[in-house]
């Protein structure tokens, strides 16, 4: 395939901008001019109620033109694209050409990429792979269904006009019906793998993104149920060390007739020591 030069991408941006600012750039051009002569005109006001009617009707006329050319300038960017993309899918569609064929993707796949872009790149990189083979298979097949329908209908041809080298050429087309089959069911199987390994890297980019935060949080989960048996366990301890405190009975006061006793026994021997 040949690359896509500068220039032609410059090509490209150039139909885009004539083409939004065909509308807004020509019809402003006799709006100005026809405000600026009211102003010089001012001072005779049927001259000024002239210029105002012509001024309209030449803005109006060339807002209509500005209209048809702006039409034009995006159906040239139209077929411009289109040659751009038949050029780019010519050997295959790569991983950086996928923004030239987001129109061909399916709105979850938009989304998909996009998500796990923001997981992981390397897994990006790899769905973006995976989406080119997939719109790769795709193209291969539509055209293929194509190449196979214009076969058979010169096949078909070829029986009724009935020619002496009918056969020959009925041969020639029954090789090409074969080589255009066997290519539409090769790319079929390049699109049924394609798909499938689609579904693998989502599946692996959930792993990393919400299954494992969710994984995380049933781990701490687990993780608080499993302590919170010992902490009821250690609140039951303490509250029976309070009740078997409380339980325990006070140390007994000794009466008052036994303590005066004592003082008397020993008041004797004090006094014999004297």
């Amino acid at each position: 395939m040949d690359e896509i030069t500068p220039s032609e991408l410059r090509r490209g941006r150039k139909l885009l901008a004539g083409a939004i600012g065909a509308p807004l750039l020509i019809p402003a051009v006799p709006a100005i001019i026809t405000f600026l002569m009211m102003l010089l005109a001012a001072s005779g006001p049927p001259v000024a109620a002239v210029i105002l009617f012509v001024g309209m009707i030449v803005t109006g006329v060339l807002f209509v033109l500005s209209l048809i050319t702006s039409g034009i300038l995006l159906h040239r960017r139209g077929n411009w694209i289109k040659d751009i993309r038949e050029r780019i899918a010519a050997d295959g569609i790569k991983a950086n050409e996928i923004e030239w064929f987001r129109h061909e993707l399916r709105s979850h796949e938009k989304r998909s990429l996009k998500a796990v872009e923001a997981k992981d790149l390397l897994l990006g990189d790899a769905y973006r792979e995976t989406l080119a083979s997939r719109l790769t298979a795709t193209r291969i097949i539509a055209s293929s269904r194509r190449e196979l329908s214009m076969a058979r209908r010169r096949q078909r041809s070829l029986k009724q006009l009935g020619s002496s080298r009918s056969s020959e050429f009925q041969s020639e087309i029954d090789k090409d019906i074969r080589k255009i089959t066997k290519i539409n069911d090769d790319a079929r199987n390049l699109l049924a793998e394609a798909e499938s390994r689609l579904q693998m890297i989502e599946a692996a980019a959930s792993r990393q993104g919400g299954l494992a935060e969710s994984e995380l949080a049933l781990k701490k989960l687990s993780a608080r149920s499993s302590e919170l048996p010992l902490a009821l366990e250690a609140a039951k301890m303490s509250e029976e060390i309070v009740l078997e405190l409380e339980r325990e009975p006070a140390l007994p006061e000794l009466p008052t007739e036994i303590e005066n006793g004592a003082d008397q026994t020993i008041s004797p021997t004090k006094k014999g020591g004297e």
